[in-house]
C-alpha cells in the first residue's frame, strides 16, 4: 500500500513529510490496532469496577460513600499518570511509557484479586489509574505520529472507539463471570488480557520516530521507515531528519505554554473540562432522570448503551470530516448541534421509549463523540514534539471537569431544577465548547 519512492544516494527522509506523503500500510495499521487494543483494555478496566460495585458492596457490607471513594481512587491515579508520568515520554520514549503503563495497571489489577478490605482496594485502584494515565497519552501520540495527516483524526478517533468498546466488553464479561465466579474473577480477566497484550506490545509496537531522532538513533528510525515503505533501499540507511528543528531537542513542560500556546492551551483545557463534566454528569444522572419519568430498568440500560453507541457511530463521521474539512470546523459544528440535541431531550421526557432512545443516541453523538473528537483535535493542536505532554495535561486537567460534573448536576437536581430545565441549561456549555473550538480554528489560521 505504500507509495513508490525514487531516491538518490544523497537523499534524506524528512519527517513528518515522509509519512504524510504515503498511504497507510500494514505496518501503520498494525500500530493503530495495537494502540486501539490498549485503549479497549483501558475502557474495560474503567467500566468493569462499576459493574462489580453492587457485588463488592454486598460482600463487604460497605456504604455507597465508601464505594465512591474506591471509584475516585482510580480517577486520582489517572490524573497523576496524565500530569506526571506522560511527560516522561520525552526521556524514555512512547513505547516504554505504553509498556510500563500497561504493566502497572495489569499487575495492580491482578493484585486486586486478593485484596481483603477497602483500604487495600483503594490503593490498588489508585495504582491502576496511574498505569492507565501513563499509557494513554503515549498511545494517542504514537497513533498520531504514524498516521498521515490526511487520516490522523480518523485514526485517533478509531482507537478511542476501542475505549468505548471496552465499556461494552466489560458489561458482558461482568454479566458472565460475577454470577458464577464472583466479582474477583472480573479482576482476573482484567489482568490476564493486558498481560497477554504486553508480550505483543514488547514485540511489535514501534518506538516514536521523533524520540529516536532525539536520541541520535537515525539508523533505527530508518529501519522503521523501511517498514512503512518497503521500496526504500535496504543496503545502507539514508539519513532521517525532522523538518521541525525543535523535534530533535528535549522538550520541557513549559513548551505547551510558550510560543503563543498559552491562550490556546487554556482554552483547550476548558473544552476538555466542560465536555468531560457533561459526559460524566449525564452518565451518572441520566438513568435516575429516566427512572423518575417511569421508564423501566431495561429502558435505562438501553438508554445508557445508546449514548455509548452514539459516540461510536459519530466517530466514523466526524473523523473523516475533521481530516477533510478541517478539525476545528467539524468539531465546533458537532458541539453546536449538541445544543439542539440537548434541548430536544427536554421535550422528549415522558414520550414513548423509542423517541427517548433516539434522543439519548443524539446526545451521545455530541457529548461522547465530542469527548473522543476533542482528543483528536489536541493531536492537531500540538506539534509532534510536545504532543504527548500536551494531550496528557489536557486529559489530566479535563478530569477535574469529570469529577465536578456529577456533583454539579446532582446539586442542580437537589436544588429543585426540573429535568427539562437541566437539559436546556446544558445546551449552554455545549455552545461554549463549540464557539471556543471555532475561535481556536480561526486563531490557528492567523498564527500559521
Amino acid at each position: 500500500m505504500s507509495g513508490t519512492t525514487s531516491l538518490d544516494s544523497n537523499a534524506s527522509l524528512r519527517l513528518p513529510a515522509f509519512i504524510d506523503s504515503r498511504r497507510p500500510g500494514r505496518f501503520q495499521l498494525g500500530t493503530v490496532l495495537l494502540c486501539g487494543l490498549v485503549m479497549l483494555l483501558d475502557g474495560f478496566d474503567t467500566q468493569a469496577i462499576n459493574y462489580m460495585a453492587p457485588a463488592i458492596t454486598h460482600d463487604w457490607g460497605i456504604s455507597k460513600g465508601t464505594m465512591s471513594t474506591i471509584f475516585s481512587a482510580a480517577l486520582i491515579g489517572l490524573m497523576v499518570g496524565y500530569l506526571l508520568l506522560a511527560p516522561l515520554s520525552d526521556k524514555f520514549g512512547h513505547k516504554r511509557l505504553v509498556i510500563t503503563g500497561v504493566a502497572i495497571f495489569s499487575i495492580a489489577t491482578l493484585l486486586s484479586v486478593w485484596v481483603q478490605n477497602t483500604d487495600q482496594l483503594i490503593v490498588m485502584r489508585f495504582i491502576t489509574g496511574v498505569g492507565l494515565g501513563a499509557a494513554t497519552p503515549s498511545t494517542i501520540a504514537l497513533t498520531a505520529e504514524y498516521s498521515p495527516k490526511r487520516v490522523r483524526a480518523s485514526f485517533v478517533l478509531a482507537i478511542y472507539v476501542g475505549f468505548s468498546l471496552g465499556f461494552v466488553l466489560a458489561n458482558y464479561v461482568a454479566d458472565w463471570l460475577i454470577p458464577v465466579h464472583g466479582w474477583r474473577s472480573v479482576f482476573v480477566a482484567g489482568a490476564v488480557l493486558p498481560l497477554v497484550l504486553l508480550v505483543v506490545l514488547t514485540w511489535r509496537l514501534p518506538e516514536s520516530l521523533t524520540y529516536l531522532l532525539r536520541r541520535g538513533q537515525s539508523d533505527k528510525a530508518y529501519a522503521l521507515c523501511r517498514r512503512i515503505d518497503r521500496t526504500l533501499p535496504a543496503g545502507s540507511a539514508l539519513p532521517v531528519e525532522a523538518e521541525n528543528a525543535e523535534a530533535g531537542k528535549r522538550v520541557k513542560l513549559s513548551k505547551i505554554f510558550s510560543g503563543g500556546e498559552l491562550l490556546g492551551t487554556i482554552l483547550l483545557w476548558v473544552v476538555f473540562a466542560i465536555n468531560l463534566a457533561m459526559f460524566y454528569g449525564l452518565q451518572s444522572w441520566l438513568p435516575t432522570i429516566l427512572h423518575e419519568h417511569g421508564y423501566s430498568a431495561g429502558t435505562l440500560a438501553t438508554a445508557a448503551s445508546m449514548t455509548t453507541i452514539g459516540g461510536i457511530v459519530v466517530a466514523f463521521i466526524v473523523g473523516p470530516a475533521m481530516d477533510r474539512l478541517g478539525a476545528y470546523g467539524a468539531l465546533g459544528t458537532l458541539y453546536l448541534l449538541g445544543c439542539g440535541f440537548l434541548v430536544l431531550m427536554s421535550f422528549t421526557l415522558g414520550a414513548s421509549i423509542w423517541v427517548v432512545l433516539v434522543a439519548t443516541f443524539l446526545i451521545g453523538c455530541a457529548v461522547s463523540g465530542g469527548q473522543k473528537s476533542v482528543i483528536a483535535l489536541a493531536t492537531t493542536f500540538y506539534p509532534e514534539e510536545i504532543r504527548s505532554t500536551g494531550v496528557g495535561w489536557a486529559l489530566g486537567v479535563g478530569r477535574l471537569g469529570g469529577i465536578a460534573g456529577p456533583l454539579i448536576l446532582g446539586g442542580m437536581l437537589s436544588a429543585g431544577w426540573t429535568h427539562q430545565q437541566l437539559f436546556v441549561t446544558l445546551a449552554i456549555p455545549s455552545a461554549l465548547c463549540g464557539l471556543i473550538v471555532l475561535y481556536l480554528g480561526r486563531r490557528a489560521k492567523q498564527l500559521a
